[in-house]
């Protein structure tokens, strides 16, 4: 809120944004030590320099200096964070929903594809955070997205189609593989413009990887059935299509206004469906309490 409103002193928003992340960093460090968790380490790593950027960014907002290095920094380790997270529950739920529908639910585990599809990954953010046009940049992300979509094929998403409260995750994922090879394409100069193609990860992989994690979470801890009725199947569309109105609606040659209207309504009433929705069920005590 602080952030929001133009009246506010610049200080205080500034610590309040900033102190946001590094209480978050604490909290999952505290958490993996006190648990000895070390395997959930690189999470705690990746927030910690999350939050980091942002401290970094506000320090060159406040000098009026250009804030393009860390934005990109963000930007590249919510990659980072939707392929370790997404990588570990997408396959594990799914796994999971195969076997209560006695389906073949022999997925892949962590395996040396799915290690060298992390590299690469990281390979490619760090490139793009540090020479964003360049050409090796462009070829490297390219990669990664066609590693990504591999991985993605391996999870078999499509025996999920009966429960999108799953099959979302996939969808979520697939966003991420398309938005690094869509990058990559507009770092070499073909293919959306970059602005375009980032929105990809943003309104795309982050908005629906969100909700499938916030609506299977809320369905779980207040004892109800992890099943995902209409209302549900109506936030994950209309995060949809806010993300594909933002990053393909210019192809479709639509006034630049009406285009943003649209896309900003649907992905933004996809967040006021869910807290319409699933609001009242986290404020009242949980079913099988």
């Amino acid at each position: 809120l602080t952030m929001a409103m133009p009246w506010s002193a610049p200080v205080p928003a500034v610590l309040i944004d900033a102190g946001y992340l590094v209480a978050l960093a604490a909290i999952v460090w505290r958490e993996v030590i006190a648990g000895k968790a070390w395997d959930r380490a690189p999470i705690g790593l990746v927030i910690s320099l999350y939050a980091c950027a942002n401290i970094l960014f506000h320090a060159l907002a406040q000098k009026g200096s250009e804030t393009d290095l860390p934005e990109r920094m963000a930007v590249a380790l919510m990659i980072l964070l939707l392929t370790l997270i997404g990588g570990r529950i997408t396959p594990s739920f799914t796994s999971d929903y195969l076997t209560e529908r006695g389906l073949p639910d022999q997925l892949p585990s962590l395996s040396r594809y799915d290690g060298l599809t992390i590299l690469l990954t990281v390979l490619a953010a760090l490139s793009w955070v540090i020479q964003p046009q360049a050409m090796t940049t462009g070829w490297l992300l390219i990669a990664a997205g066609l590693a990504s979509v591999i991985r993605l094929a391996r999870w078999r998403g499509w025996l999920t189609w009966r429960e999108p409260l799953v099959l979302i995750l996939h969808v979520g994922y697939g966003w991420l593989s398309l938005a690094l090879l869509i990058i990559g394409g507009a770092t070499l100069g073909f293919g959306l413009k970059p602005a375009d193609a980032v929105h990809a990860l943003t309104t795309g992989a982050v908005g629906a990887m969100t909700f499938a994690v916030m609506t299977r979470a809320s369905l779980g801890h207040t004892g109800r059935l992890k099943q995902a009725d209409r209302l549900t199947v109506a936030i994950y569309l209309l995060v949809n299509l806010g993300a594909l109105l933002r990053v393909f609606g210019s192809t479709i040659g639509l006034p630049a206004n009406v285009l943003l209207g649209a896309a900003a309504a649907a992905w933004s009433g996809a967040y006021l469906l869910f807290a319409a929705v699933y609001g009242p069920y986290l404020i009242r005590p949980s079913l099988d309490e």
